[in-house]
């Protein structure tokens, strides 16, 4: 038998239904017996929905309104109600079994199991199996239309049957007219039979992925905005309904080896992915996560491995996977397993840990757990933060894919401190200024996507640009060097500045309306050397404390401490070339500057800073005096890299340190002038800069 089934939600309708979110307000059913092309009774049910708010389309098609709503009942109920009514039937016709047959996959896929996936009830093995009409309608006659392009009104049109919508209450025409399809299908003409049913899976299945796998592009989704602690089985939640392929969910991890927000999820086939898409913005909790296309070269980049000992790790299926962070140094597989104690028994005991290691066989600090069962997975989670040795040690929910990005890419494939060309030549950068003054010459751009660029910026400014003054376009960075969403922009005067700020003001960008305002110089300035400035006005930088800064600072007018080494490479080496605006001829050089006062400077580098305005060329970006320029220009540089054992890399350290603490840290530690000759050869003019301070620190 075949239980006919239509719904609609409080949204969307058609090809739309369930894109927008919104709740199932009704569903109408009927059984029909195949063998006997009998039927049994009519049912339709109005769902009551937590927001009773209908579109206008809803109200428009169904008729239906909050008030008739608010008096149904809930979805739990109704689909109680449903089953009690189907197994009545059923019974009245002298049958036990049957599945369901839906118009297109819409109500089943991304209505029912998404909805009932929030509200944290179960739907019953029924809606795990289902009869796509417009498939075995295309079947049963080929010459019809595509798939994509039938409804039940055209499917209908097509038989010649009657299609007066208005006869009929809205939700009844719709199951009478599938049931006459159904049966026209049925008769000696065609005697169709329906023999595969679309199915859902029950749960998602890890896996491990091999780097030769073939994946097709048109299968694979990038996943953006995630919460930090989100899991595969997590995401495989927030795609309920669609069936993802085993060990498809691939969480992407930072340089640092952390989540960074994003996922790649690969689905079976293309048409689980284009629904995939259409969840664009729906919502994980509190966030809205964000669903774009991507490419089977991605997901293998992220998932795809070949270690010998990883595909032994995850040889064992459908394993929870836990993520240990923080662990000694020293620690053992036996210092593991008795950390997590007999109630979480490791899969395998000792083959069910993987430490993972640096390429040179070190300990990182982290393993990964597998565990049998949800059970014993949530008993090893409940130790989070507990004590193992002198370290307290953090579990996580982890997936086959980031063990294998973990192990194989970022720890035995990326260099651990990415390399610099070889030195060649000082830097002289093109010279630029940046504005002073209260003069409101200058715009601030605020709410721009973390993935907007200078170009980005550009495009948004449309016919302004040519009101930029030259490298006037500043990014403004956050505490760990990624865009923060701000930028400023130096116009050519203060009316320009006016106009951009009422012609961009709430202008979309990539999705996101971004907010103009018009400020001064000194007010930038302020922002992009690490102050704020608000409703309540200006407060002032951590660099400009009483206590952090020298005697007479003004804003970029000392330069900044850089370390030494950094003035020998290559503008190429350090930042990406971008545009170039022409700059005056007379404007004198500038080079990497290191003022005598350089012991009383310690600007806080981990607040907001400026990228160099319009990504310049150099670090070396604020004048220097000429003298300096002069020794630059004609000192000969013959560059010597470090000697092993010369250069110390700290980890782990504060996210607010700053020079200052870094020096106390490594007091006693000290370094004359002279240390530095055997590393770069410094004209007599670089050495009196740096024979101010008396201890460096090279790191």
């Amino acid at each position: 038998s075949l239980v006919v089934l239509f719904g609609a939600t409080a949204g969307a309708y058609g090809a739309k239904l369930g894109s927008d979110e919104r709740e199932l307000i009704l569903l109408v059913w009927q059984v029909v017996d195949l063998p006997s092309k009998k039927v049994g009774t009519l049912h339709k049910s109005l769902v009551k929905a937590d927001n009773l708010d209908l579109s206008d389309q809803c109200r428009e098609v169904s008729g239906l309104t909050p008030e008739g709503l608010g008096k149904a009942e809930p979805l739990d109920r109704v689909l109680q109600q449903f089953s009690q009514l189907v197994s009545s039937d059923l019974k009245v016709l002298g049958r036990s079994s049957y599945t369901l047959c839906s118009d297109g996959q819409l109500l089943i896929r991304q209505v029912l199991h998404p909805e009932t996936s929030k509200k944290n009830f179960l739907l019953s093995d029924c809606f795990y199996s289902f009869y796509d009409l417009r498939k075995e309608f295309h079947t049963c006659y080929p010459s019809s239309a595509a798939v994509k392009d039938q409804t039940i009104k055209t499917m209908a049109e097509y038989l010649g049957l009657g299609t007066d919508e208005t006869e009929e209450d809205f939700g009844v025409w719709q199951v009478k007219t599938m049931v006459a399809i159904i049966f026209s299908m049925l008769s000696e003409s065609c005697n169709h039979v329906f023999t595969e049913p679309e199915t859902v899976k029950y749960k998602y299945e890890t896996g491990p992925c091999s780097k030769s796998e073939t994946v097709d592009s048109e299968t694979v989704i990038r996943a953006r905005g995630l919460p930090w602690q989100s899991s595969d089985q997590d995401i495989a939640r927030f795609f309920k309904g669609l069936n993802i392929a085993k060990g498809g969910v691939a969480l992407c991890l930072n340089a640092q080896g952390r989540r960074n927000g994003e996922a790649l999820v690969r689905f079976v086939d293309s048409e689980q992915r284009d629904l995939a898409l259409e969840r664009h913005k729906h919502h994980m909790g509190s966030r809205y996560i964000e669903v774009y296309k991507a490419t089977g070269e991605e997901f293998l980049k992220i998932a795809g491995g070949t270690s010998n000992e990883v595909a032994q790790f995850l040889s064992k299926e459908n394993q929870v996977i836990i993520r240990m962070r923080g662990l000694p140094f020293t620690a053992t597989q036996e210092d593991v397993l008795g950390f997590l104690g007999p109630e979480c028994p490791v899969t395998g005991g000792k083959e069910g840990l993987l430490f993972v290691k640096y390429p040179d066989g070190r300990p990182t600090g982290d393993a990964f757990v597998l565990f049998s069962c949800e059970e014993y997975a949530q008993n090893a989670l409940k130790k989070h933060k507990e004590i193992l040795g002198k370290r307290y040690i953090e579990l996580f929910r982890s997936t086959a894919a980031e063990v294998q990005q973990v192990v194989l890419n970022r720890y035995m494939s990326t260099p651990l401190i990415p390399t610099l060309p070889t030195p060649i030549i000082p830097v002289i950068p093109p010279p630029y200024t940046i504005a002073t003054g209260s003069i409101r010459d200058c715009v601030r751009l605020r709410g721009l996507p973390y993935t907007a660029g200078i170009d980005d910026i550009l495009e948004f400014m449309g016919d302004a640009t040519a009101d930029i003054k030259p490298h006037g376009v500043h990014m403004v960075l956050n505490q760990q060097g990624r865009p923060s969403g701000d930028a400023f922009i130096q116009m050519k005067s203060a009316d320009k500045a006016f106009m951009v700020a009422q012609k961009c003001h709430k202008k979309m960008m990539k999705d996101r309306y971004v907010e103009v305002f018009q400020c001064s110089g000194e007010e930038m300035n302020f922002v992009l050397m690490g102050g704020t400035l608000n409703r309540s006005g200006l407060s002032p930088p951590p660099c400009k404390l009483p206590c952090l800064s020298p005697p007479a600072y003004a804003a970029f007018q000392t330069a900044a401490v850089i370390p030494a080494e950094a003035a020998l490479y290559q503008p190429q080496a350090l930042l990406p070339t971008t545009r170039t605006p022409q700059a005056s001829a007379a404007a004198p050089p500038t080079v990497t500057y290191y003022p005598a006062q350089a012991a009383q400077l310690y600007m806080n580098y981990t607040a907001y800073y400026p990228s160099p305005p319009v990504s310049p060329t150099t670090v070396g970006y604020i004048a220097a005096p000429p003298g300096a320029v002069a020794a630059a220009a004609t000192a000969t540089h013959t560059p010597i890299l470090p000697q092993p054992g010369a250069l110390v890399r700290m980890q782990g350290l504060p996210y607010n340190t700053g020079m200052k603490e870094i020096l106390s840290f490594f007091q006693g530690y000290q370094y004359a002038p002279d240390d530095y000759n055997g590393l770069i050869q410094l004209s007599d003019q670089a050495r009196s800069v740096l024979q101010a301070p008396k201890e460096w620190v090279c790191l």
